[in-house]
C-alpha cells in the first residue's frame, strides 16, 4: 500500500508542471509581435492613426489566479511615429509630447480584475508628460502555447481612452482624449 501511495504522490508531483502555472513574460518587441498603437480625431473630420515603435516590457500571467498578474511598460516616446515626418515632428515638439524633456512614459499595473471568457480589466498609473495618472485597460487573453524555436508564449489585446489634459498635453480642436489600442505577445522567461 505504502508504494501505491509514493507511485500516486510522484506520478502527481511529475503531473504538476503540465498544469498552467504564474509565469514570467518579456514582450517581444524584437520580433514585431507587440505593438503601441493609437488613433486621435483630426479637426473632427477624420482620424489620425500612430504609434510608438519603441517600447519594452515585462508581464506576469497566471491563468489559475489572473488577479494575481502583473504588467510594467517602458515607451520611448521620441519613436511616436504617425508615417507622416512634419506631423511626427509636431506632435513630438513641446506644443504636445515634449520628448526632449519626457522621452520616456511608464505603465505599472496595479490590479487585473477577471471579467470571464478571457476578459480582464487592468488598472494602474500611467506616467505620460510628466504626470502620473491612474488608467482602466479592458483587456482579452488571445491565448498561449508553445512556439516554432522552442519557447513558449501568451498573447493579448487592450484598449484604453487617455484624456489628453490629464496629462498636461495640449487639445488642439475636438481631439481631447487618445484611444490606445494595444497588442502584447510575450515569451515566457
Amino acid at each position: 500500500m505504502k508504494k501505491q501511495l509514493l507511485a500516486l504522490g510522484l506520478l502527481t508531483a511529475l503531473s504538476i508542471p503540465s498544469i498552467a502555472s504564474a509565469a514570467d513574460y518579456m514582450i517581444d518587441t524584437k520580433g514585431a509581435h507587440a505593438s503601441i498603437n493609437l488613433k486621435i480625431k483630426h479637426l473632427g473630420y477624420s482620424w489620425i492613426k500612430g504609434r510608438f515603435n519603441t517600447f519594452d516590457g515585462t508581464f506576469s500571467y497566471d491563468p489559475m489566479n489572473i488577479s494575481a498578474s502583473k504588467v510594467s511598460v517602458n515607451v520611448d516616446t521620441t519613436s511616436f511615429d504617425t508615417n507622416h515626418a512634419e506631423r511626427d515632428k509636431h506632435v513630438r515638439s513641446e506644443d504636445f509630447l515634449d520628448v526632449k524633456k519626457y522621452s520616456t512614459a511608464t505603465f505599472t499595473s496595479n490590479k487585473v480584475e477577471p471579467k470571464g471568457n478571457g476578459e480582464m480589466t487592468i488598472t494602474g498609473d500611467l506616467t505620460l508628460h510628466g504626470q502620473t495618472k491612474p488608467i482602466a485597460i479592458d483587456a482579452v487573453f488571445v491565448g498561449e502555447g508553445e512556439d516554432p524555436w522552442g519557447g513558449y508564449r501568451a498573447g493579448f489585446t487592450g484598449t484604453t481612452r487617455i484624456e489628453l489634459k490629464d496629462f498636461g498635453i495640449q487639445v488642439m480642436g475636438e481631439s481631447s482624449y487618445a484611444d490606445l489600442e494595444l497588442h502584447v505577445e510575450g515569451i515566457r522567461q
